[in-house]
């Protein structure tokens, strides 16, 4: 399993779709107060969808609560600023990716006593960053993949239902 941990989210629609992307990963997702919305937030339960049930949730009042809890976990922490790709990386089970706010990232002064556990997400240069929900999503992925894609559906079907032929139709 993967712990998601987001430290002082501000856009609620981000933290709707990683929930949803913790949902359909089975990854847990820590949020580290303060928070830029409430957890009522209409855009956030919009962005996640019905698939807020599926998702386990943990509030934490800073981020070092979160160690505090977890003082054996993997950490690794996702900077425009780390030396290394996430996908030199390899992933253990049960670890946390640490992602930081929007507008600023993670704080310098956090990694630079863990910047050997820093990675980032490879990008030309003049390009500041991804998003966070679809960064979140990229490493997610990539530490799920190297792990099997364990207890993960990996194989889809044809349902049989047939849609309404539209004009892509006249392509195939």
């Amino acid at each position: 399993m993967l712990h998601i941990v987001l430290v002082e989210p501000e856009i609620p629609q981000n933290t709707g779709n990683i929930a949803r992307t913790c949902a359909a990963t089975g990854s847990e997702l820590h949020l580290v107060e303060p928070l830029g919305y409430k957890l009522e937030d209409r855009y956030l339960k919009r962005a996640g969808l019905d698939y807020w049930p599926l998702v386990r949730v943990h509030v934490h009042s800073n981020f070092g609560q979160v160690l505090a809890e977890y003082p054996d976990a993997p950490f690794f922490y996702a900077s425009t600023k780390a030396p290394r790709s996430y996908a030199q990386v390899a992933y253990p089970q049960d670890a946390f990716l640490v992602f930081g706010r929007e507008s600023r990232g993670l704080p310098e002064n956090l990694l630079e006593r863990v910047y050997d556990r820093c990675i980032r997400i490879p990008m030309v240069e003049g390009a500041r960053s991804l998003n966070l929900s679809n960064a979140v999503a990229v490493v997610a992925y990539e530490a799920l993949r190297q792990q099997g894609f364990e207890h993960m559906l990996q194989e889809g079907a044809l349902t049989g239902r047939d849609e309404q032929p539209g004009a892509w139709m006249d392509y195939l």
